[in-house]
């Protein structure tokens, strides 16, 4: 379908080693998408990009590993990418950490500037690097994954939420800022998904029974039913979307029982 074609776009995700950003990789290849596949290991952003590559052929996807903590490494995506493919025309942040659970009360100072480093201050870094070879070709989309998480409180990851409450705002204030570019940025807020993030949710049977009480459609989300949005957001469809949130919860947030 002409509105969600991407044919002849290049992306780089970041954390598509595994999960939703694997997903949307995935979802982006198939709407003729060439991505770049990134995450910490070089060996599985390899295994990726050659599943990817055997599948829909050569040079459909490149592996090039990078930490969110590196601001250089991170540079060095880019500029690979760039050296690659010429131009970026999606960049999709969603690539996360969280090393603490628990009060935060109980968190260290280095614990809570990792996770707003990771999360928020490298995806300011990548936005950063993109964003003028976007603003020069006037064409560009930036989706930034958050989470629900930043919608609500919590007692056990209370700091990692509001890493993704400052990712709304800083999709908000780009939007702003890069709107009159005909560059565009959103972020989308899963839900629980089953992903390795958050597989102490679904593993445990009373844990997931919980959780399909509290959510609408009575079931936990994949990394699937994230990576449609995206396709979405970089699309002709999405054209007249910035600077918005899009929750993909299952309805969960609007029951409020999560």
């Amino acid at each position: 379908m002409e509105m969600f074609d991407l044919t002849g776009k290049v992306a780089v995700v970041t954390g598509s080693s595994r999960g939703i950003g694997r997903a949307i990789a995935e979802a982006y290849v198939e709407a003729g998408v060439r991505v770049v596949i990134s995450s910490r290991k070089q060996s599985a952003c390899d295994a990726v990009a050659g599943t990817i590559n055997a599948r829909y052929g050569e040079e459909r996807a490149i592996a090039v590993a990078a930490s969110l903590s590196d601001k250089s490494a991170l540079e060095a995506l880019i500029a690979k990418t760039r050296q690659r493919f010429g131009h970026i025309d999606l960049l999709v942040c969603n690539a996360a950490s969280n090393p603490y659970y628990g009060p935060m009360a109980g968190i260290s100072d280095e614990q809570f500037r990792k996770i707003f480093d990771n999360n928020v201050l490298a995806n300011h870094w990548l936005i950063r690097m993109v964003a003028p070879g976007m603003i020069e070709r006037r064409e560009g989309a930036i989706i930034v994954v958050s989470s629900i998480g930043g919608l609500i409180g919590s007692d056990v990851i209370g700091a990692y939420n509001v890493s993704k409450a400052a990712d709304f705002q800083l999709v908000r204030n780009l939007a702003t800022e890069l709107g009159p570019h005909n560059v565009r940025i959103n972020a989308i807020a899963p839900g629980v998904i089953r992903t390795d993030f958050a597989r102490a949710l679904w593993e445990d049977p009373e844990a997931e029974a919980a959780l399909r009480r509290a959510t609408p459609l009575g079931r936990i989300g994949e990394p699937e039913e994230i990576a449609g949005t995206a396709v979405f957001l970089a699309s002709k469809a999405g054209a007249y979307v910035t600077g918005q949130a899009i929750v993909v919860d299952g309805g969960s947030t609007i029951k409020g029982t999560l």
